[in-house]
């Protein structure tokens, strides 16, 4: 990458996307300069209030509006409120001259060609030269942007498509204009993937470039089908959703989320500017969908679009249905098939798609027919839009939150089987593929040495994909670096002296299967490795210890048995600080319960910033009992010796688990006490996690690691602390903020982080308060309470207050 630097940026236009890219910006710490419109008259407010048209609040109106708009929604664009105080709003009449001093200049005005134009002919007047400037149109051409600019703003143009929300979406798409120079992609491709987190993909300046043209085409195909096969939109989002690795949300809750007048504002672009796509007549509105938008039933925002939130007159909340035959609302349909009970024994999303598509009932012909229509489209699309079939697959993934992109399912299901069953449909591959197998290659991708090649079309060979250098990819390296498993994990080499535990139980839970395999890691490591990582890709680290275990234990009444699960858990924490290796943590998305618990006892954290972590042990009716109750009271008497009020400082900790509090960004769990500065770090790419991690742990071997010492020096509060946790709780559930069984569960916790009812202040050792937490949690294990809260949790995946 170029020496090139990003300090301060402008963004230009603040509505939901100008708004959600400048907090984004502000997330990984770079200066934002936000501007938008002056307002044209005074709303009622400013009148009685006696302003006029020139006082600056008036002319930052707009701007200071939709930024407090966006930093209310939710889920949040900023990791922390407080990160917004590094954008600057301003309006393009007074500030436009401000643009000088910014290293980017990002436009998100308007999507009208005419209103772009004039805005960067007033930009060109004051940008620096230089400066990088682009814009985040999703669809109009980039080279009728920069027409009569200055040949430097020509050189530095480009179009830079976020996805909305642009904290979520990985899909960075940069497309060239007729002049941008070399260097200038080359940068944002790197920036876009090391500083944003992003999957950068560099695309052709082609109607709705490579995301939206293949996105909207599955769904456009989609509105067609739903009416030939006589399918609900309920068995349309049930076909569509998580069965196949796409978001819960599927098809038509996307829709309403997103907004069904944005979809028909791209669908319409493509049909008017893709005359010539053999799809062409598919991107035309249906019927249906034209109704709805004449009814102005376009999803969340006007309260109502296939789904319907509704009040019934008993006060229930109920969401209505669509029915698309009578466009009339009604009670929601259970969606059941046979095919995909098929597929419940089949965890990886990847070896489901061969089931899907043989399947005898109307799922089978749902899959056959859009699958079939999907490998036409992506592989026509070839090089119309790119040059590479990998970017479809990856702007499908980072862009929609696909899985599995649209070839990697085609190879899932085997080239050749696919082809047929594309004929049998009434469609066909584009000549390449025939020309592909014809050259002897059976698939598209091929892994080599732990790294991911893709078919090359003009090469007539598998090249091996640009940008991986950075990135260990572990479902490229698990076979062949496998240095022992079990059923719940599995240890790889990842080189250079370092270890890998993966996980592989369901949702990450933490067993037994898995505790053994992590202190089987400790003893390899420490006999012939430097250094371990417990890291995975999969969409969560860890949602928590098996509480199915627990939960079978405790009815059976199994105490001594749950007595010495409970202690191997605390004790694998523990040798997960003192080992005579470095022990690194990577956690991401939900690291819950025994998850947040393991990561708090790692020599280092490598977080991905989109971790949300917290000890949630109260919402099954106990308290953190694999070190986590010990662990906050460890921390708190840390800080003790940086805060005189002792007493407030452990109340933080207390209410950190007793309020079952996660953290909805890496960035939070600093303040929840959960990582640590200065110690922990955050990474944005979450692809680079356990390249990163590795890296911490190989550099913390070679500084000469030493096993720590054990503590014994944890001051605890005894009875002072008790007795003012106890007369909280007590007063909490006489004003009935808590219940019967909380203010139990609470005053165990309280017994643990006051040390006991010791009678002074005193210092303690870790094995100490271990125990006093292990007996605290299997005595609320023989409460009838927590095993209905723990039964309840089984059942349905949510707490109940009881």
């Amino acid at each position: 990458m170029s020496k090139r630097r990003i300090n301060k940026i402008a963004v230009i236009g603040s509505g939901i996307m100008g708004s959600g890219i400048a907090c984004h910006f502000a997330n990984i710490g770079v200066e934002v300069l936000l501007l938008d419109i002056v307002p044209r008259e005074l709303n009622d407010k400013e009148k009685a209030q006696g302003l006029t048209l020139e006082d600056k609040a008036v002319r930052n109106r707009l701007v200071n509006d939709s930024l407090k708009t966006s930093l209310k929604s939710k889920p949040s664009p900023i990791y922390l409120q407080k990160f917004a105080s590094r954008i600057t709003t301003g309006n393009l009449e007074d500030d436009i001259s401000k643009v000088k001093d910014v290293d980017w200049i990002i436009e998100v005005v308007v999507e009208r060609l005419d209103i772009k134009k004039t805005v960067f002919e007033n930009l060109d007047k004051h940008r620096t030269p230089g400066t990088l400037i682009t814009s985040n149109t999703s669809g109009i051409p980039i080279k009728f942007m920069s027409e009569g600019r200055s040949e430097d703003f020509q050189k530095h143009f480009c179009g830079t498509h976020f996805f909305n929300p642009a904290r979520y979406l990985k899909l960075f798409e940069i497309i060239p204009g007729p002049k941008t120079d070399a260097s200038v992609l080359e940068f944002l491709n790197g920036y876009g993937e090391q500083f944003l987190g992003k999957t950068s993909v560099i695309a052709k300046d082609t109607p709705a470039f490579i995301g939206n043209r293949v996105g909207i085409f599955g769904i456009q195909s989609l509105f067609h089908l739903v009416k030939e096969m006589d399918l609900t939109i309920e068995e349309v989002d049930k076909l569509t959703g998580p069965v196949i690795g796409r978001p819960k949300s599927a098809t038509f809750r996307t829709v309403d989320v997103v907004g069904l007048d944005t979809l028909v504002h791209v669908a319409n672009g493509i049909y008017e500017n893709c005359p010539n796509d053999e799809a062409h007549e598919l991107f035309k509105i249906p019927d249906f969908i034209n109704s709805m938008m004449d009814n102005k039933w376009l999803g969340s925002k006007t309260g109502q679009g296939f789904y319907k939130k509704t009040v019934s007159a008993e006060g229930k909340k109920e969401i209505l249905s669509l029915d698309l035959n009578t466009l009339e609302y009604r009670a929601k349909k259970r969606a059941k098939f046979a095919t995909l009970e098929l597929t419940k024994t089949i965890d990886k999303v990847i070896d489901r798609f061969k089931v899907l598509v043989k399947g005898k009932d109307k799922a089978g012909e749902f899959y056959r027919k859009s699958f079939s229509a999907m490998f036409q489209y992506i592989s026509n699309r070839i090089p119309e839009i790119s040059d590479e079939l990998y970017k479809i697959d990856d702007a499908m993934k980072a862009g929609f939150g696909w899985e599995h992109g649209p070839f990697q399912i085609w190879d899932a299901i085997g080239i050749e089987a696919g082809i047929e069953m594309m004929k049998a449909e009434g469609y066909k591959p584009a000549a390449w593929v025939n020309e592909m197998i014809a050259s002897g290659n059976s698939s598209f991708y091929t892994i080599k040495d732990g790294a991911t090649y893709a078919y090359d079309i003009p090469k007539k060979s598998q090249e091996k994909i640009p940008g991986q250098d950075a990135f260990i990819i572990l479902d490229n390296i698990r076979k062949s670096n496998e240095v022992w498993k079990n059923s719940g994990v599995v240890i790889e080499d990842l080189g250079d002296g370092i270890l890998n535990v993966e996980f592989q139980s369901k949702m990450n839970t933490i067993g037994g299967d898995v505790l053994a395999g992590l202190n089987k890691a400790f003893d390899l490591a420490e006999k012939d490795f430097q250094g371990l990582v417990v890291g995975n890709q999969a969409a969560n680290f860890s949602v928590g210890a098996n509480i199915g275990m627990i939960f079978m234990m405790a009815v059976e009444q199994e105490y001594d048995e749950l007595n010495m699960a409970i202690k191997t858990f605390q004790d694998t924490m523990m040798r997960m600080r003192y080992s005579a290796i470095p022990t690194i943590a990577a956690p991401h998305g939900m690291t819950l319960g025994g998850g947040c618990e393991l990561s708090m006892h790692a020599d280092k954290v490598v977080a991905a910033a989109e971790t949300y972590i917290g000890l949630v042990e109260f919402g099954v009716g106990v308290i953190p009992g694999g070190g986590g109750s010990k662990e906050m009271a460890l921390r708190a008497s840390d800080t003790f010796k940086k805060n005189d009020v002792e007493l407030n400082v452990l109340q933080e900790y207390f209410l950190t688990i007793g309020m079952a509090k996660v953290a909805t960004s890496a960035y939070e769990a600093f303040d929840f006490g959960i990582l640590q500065k200065g110690k922990d770090i955050v990474v944005v790419n979450k692809d680079r996690q356990i390249a990163t991690a590795k890296a911490y742990a190989k550099l913390l071997a070679e500084q000469g690691y030493t096993k720590p010492i054990h503590r014994t020096d944890i001051k605890v509060l005894g009875k002072q602390a008790l007795g003012m946790f106890l007369v909280g709780t007590d007063s909490m559930e006489a004003s009935h903020y808590i219940s019967e069984h909380d203010h139990k569960i609470a005053n165990k916790l309280a017994y643990v982080m006051a040390g006991g009812d010791l009678s002074e202040p005193t210092f303690v050792s870790e094995q100490y308060l271990l125990d006093i937490e292990r007996e605290a949690f299997l005595s609320l294990c023989t409460e009838r309470k927590t095993l209905e809260r723990i039964e309840h949790m089984l059942k349905t995946g949510k707490p109940l207050r009881n």
